[in-house]
């Protein structure tokens, strides 16, 4: 039996209406006029403005004014990987395929039907820092569906049994590709192969009983950050949506830690002729500095063909060929290669250009820049404080970043033909 919220969910969903052949016809016709409405007139653009609130049950909202689209956003901090326990290794995996299923009294049909009946289309995503799952609708229609995007999940055996043929699928897919095992590795030397961030997030499934477990714990509304664009009037929006909620599962535990130990991880495939390097360092606490550390590493080793990246509290350097320790070397100067006001002022540049990118290719864009931005605690100010954040990057934090990240062991992932690539004891001497 669906609870009273989703009642009121249910009740206030679009319904599909089939017009008949006249009416069709008018609403396709070029020439259809609509009386009554005015002549549109351009208005200015707003700038974003972004306002956050904790719920009496834990839940972060953080709404946006701006946008005429609203992309609704759950994130769930302790359903990443590396929130699994041991005997739950896959849970993470299967409960992101088991997102939009039934739950909360409503079959999986009826939670996508509704959703897309209000114009939206579902999506779901996983790390290992959490998972997320959301769609993008009208602003009117955006608090009334917050709810299915906290139903607790009812197991049912036809959802298992297609989540589970799509959980194989991923992981399948995943491991046919050298980009994603690199990932994979990155993480295995950074946090231990053995640790819950070092673990692959692509794994079978484990016991329904271990799924259902991670579940009950991991989405949960407690620590969770529900980002929402396009809402004009935050107070309201977050009383209507406490209301919403009242039923929805709260979960339990703590947020997961990532122990940073450095190491290394490598897979050999014989006759590739290629392989995919990464060397990685824990990041540095700020986002801005990390970011911009990353594009340094572009700037200094996009000749060499190196190019710098982050991910899940780490930034790094990869590079692919077929010549591995020539690549692994320039990689190692790029890494030690002293900070000049020109490849400063072109890292903070690429840093702002690519975050500014993000946010003008919609609100989906956007809404995930703000749930990542206020997950780490450091809010979200809009495309004005991005700018300013980079540009009051100095000289002297890239190089204090650099010192630091050089002094801690590295973290060594090859993939692919890597009998050339130096293991990892030759590596760390060349940052001693």
């Amino acid at each position: 039996m669906a609870s009273a919220a989703m009642q009121r969910v249910l009740l206030a969903a679009p319904r599909r209406v089939f017009a008949g052949k006249k009416q069709f016809s008018a609403l396709v016709s070029l020439d259809y006029e609509y009386p009554g409405l005015p002549a549109a007139t351009p208005q200015p653009a707003k700038v974003t403005s972004v306002s956050v609130s904790t719920l009496p049950n834990g839940l972060t909202v953080a709404t946006e004014d701006s946008c005429v689209n609203s992309t609704v956003i759950m994130t769930y901090p302790k359903a990443g990987s590396a929130g699994e326990s041991l005997d739950e290794q896959g849970a993470a995996l299967m409960n992101k395929c088991m997102n939009f299923k039934s739950g909360s009294g409503l079959s999986s049909i009826l939670i996508n039907r509704t959703i897309e009946d209000a114009g939206g289309l579902p999506f779901t995503t996983l790390n290992r820092t959490g998972a997320s799952l959301g769609f993008t609708v009208a602003p009117e229609m955006a608090a009334g569906l917050v709810p299915l995007l906290a139903t607790d999940c009812s197991f049912e055996k036809w959802d298992v049994r297609d989540a589970l043929a799509l959980a194989n699928t991923e992981a399948e897919v995943a491991g046919t590709s050298a980009q994603i095992v690199l990932t994979e590795n990155v993480f295995a030397a950074a946090y231990g192969p053995q640790s819950p961030a070092g673990r692959p997030l692509y794994s079978a499934p484990p016991s329904l009983d271990a799924i259902r477990s991670f579940r009950s714990r991991a989405y949960g509304l407690k620590d969770a950050v529900l980002t929402v664009t396009g809402v004009k009037d935050h107070a309201a929006f977050c009383a209507e949506v406490e209301s919403y909620l009242a039923d929805s599962p709260v979960g339990a535990g703590s947020l997961p830690s990532l122990a940073y130990i450095g190491g290394e991880s490598r897979v050999a495939t014989q006759g590739s002729g290629y392989a995919h390097v990464a060397i990685a360092f824990p990041a540095p606490a700020s986002s801005a500095v990390a970011t911009v550390v990353k594009h340094f590493f572009s700037a200094v080793g996009g000749s060499s063909g190196v190019s710098g990246f982050t991910a899940d509290g780490l930034v790094g350097l990869y590079a692919g060929s077929a010549s591995a320790g020539e690549v692994t070397d320039a990689m190692v100067k790029v890494a030690t290669t002293s900070v000049s006001a020109d490849t400063l002022q072109r890292a903070k540049a690429l840093a702002k250009g690519e975050a500014l990118l993000a946010l003008e290719s919609g609100s989906k864009a956007l809404a995930s820049a703000i749930s990542a931005s206020v997950l780490s605690g450091q809010g979200f100010g809009g495309p004005k404080d991005i700018v300013s954040a980079y540009d009051a990057v100095s000289e002297a934090h890239v190089k204090q970043a650099l010192a630091a990240m050089l002094k801690n062991n590295p973290s060594l992932a090859a993939v692919g033909d890597i009998a050339s690539v130096p293991y990892h004891a030759t590596l760390r001497a060349n940052f001693a």
